[in-house]
């Protein structure tokens, strides 16, 4: 077993979050990359990515899959030259140093410009707050389309730093262990609504099966397993609508992905608890409620959401602004 109880956690996080990726970006492009940069020791990310790939060997044949990897492990060689199953159309480039020479790592690669999966294993914050995440968000931010998955300290400005790199769509989750290893925050920045859905879910499932808690938007520590509090969330959901207006219910659901630690389900699931309460009402009146539907809250949720105190139930932030490929 793994020391590091995030190892596990990145490992199928990755492993889920490429398997989604990969799909759009074939799509898009012929050639694509994948970016896996360390701060700190390379833990099991590397075999995981690389063997994903290898059961994607279908799926990549007659593409060009490039890998960089770049960290200071002494054993990252040795490690990538076990790999021997890998399919011909995965081309895999080691590059010793520090997360910041990305740049010139995808460059040397020819990879710059492709549509790009980076991620980020950096436990201690060494790259993600100092002067070297410059750099590096801006090589990560280049592809076309760019997604950036992290893994840093909780506290991180990583969300932030995330929208100000370019990534129109970001999400992400503190999590922290049951025992007092530091908590970590895992967050997505990308351009695809496909990709930021799938991530949140994958941040929840896998670290559900890892005994990870996440803290919640009153700083509680809850467990993943735990079901979400589906009046909370309605709060939530009628204090943007009476902010901003009718929204559909895409738009809720980014909202809920982009501004709290839930789930796209977990929008779906209190949006039913608020209709069948009659909180809000819906437009078309009867059928599926498909991402099309218009939301409305009634005159009477209006005026309850505006009686609150300022912030006591509502999370800030924009829900549209980027290409919805869901």
């Amino acid at each position: 077993m793994p020391r590091d109880p995030y190892d596990a956690v990145l490992c199928g996080l990755l492993a889920r979050q490429l398997d989604t990726w990969l799909t759009g970006a074939l799509r898009r492009s012929r050639r694509v990359a994948l970016a896996l940069a360390y701060a700190g020791p390379a833990g099991g990310t590397v075999e995981a990515a690389l063997g994903a790939l290898t059961d994607a060997a279908d799926r990549v044949r007659g593409r060009r899959v490039t890998v960089v990897v770049v960290g200071v492990d002494p054993d990252l060689p040795s490690r990538l030259a076990a790999m021997t199953s890998l399919p011909a159309d995965v081309a895999v480039y080691p590059v010793p140093g520090a997360p910041d020479r990305l740049p010139v790592a995808l460059k040397a690669a020819g990879a710059a410009g492709a549509p790009t999966l980076t991620v980020l294993d950096d436990p201690a914050g060494a790259v993600w707050g100092g002067p070297a995440a410059a750099p590096f968000l801006t090589a990560a931010g280049a592809g076309r389309p760019a997604d950036l998955l992290l893994a840093v300290p909780a506290g991180a400005d990583g969300p932030a730093a995330l929208h100000r790199a370019g990534f129109p769509l970001v999400t992400g989750v503190e999590t922290s262990p049951a025992d007092d290893e530091p908590a970590r925050l895992l967050a997505l920045g990308t351009g695809s609504d496909r990709n930021l859905e799938a991530g949140k879910e994958a941040i929840w499932q896998v670290g559900a099966t890892a005994g990870l808690r996440y803290r919640d938007l009153d700083g509680v520590p809850r467990d993943l397993t735990a079901a979400v509090d589906a009046d909370r969330l309605g709060a939530l959901l009628v204090a943007e609508l009476t902010r901003s207006g009718p929204r559909t219910v895409t738009e809720l659901r980014r909202h809920v992905l982009t501004a709290t630690p839930y789930r796209a389900t977990d929008a779906v699931r209190a949006l039913a608890v608020l209709l069948d309460a009659g909180t809000v009402t819906r437009e078309p009146a009867d059928g599926r409620l498909g991402g099309d539907v218009l939301i409305h809250p009634t005159a009477e949720s209006r005026r309850a959401a505006e009686s609150r105190p300022a912030g006591e139930s509502s999370v800030a932030g924009p829900a549209g602004g980027a290409r919805s490929d869901a």
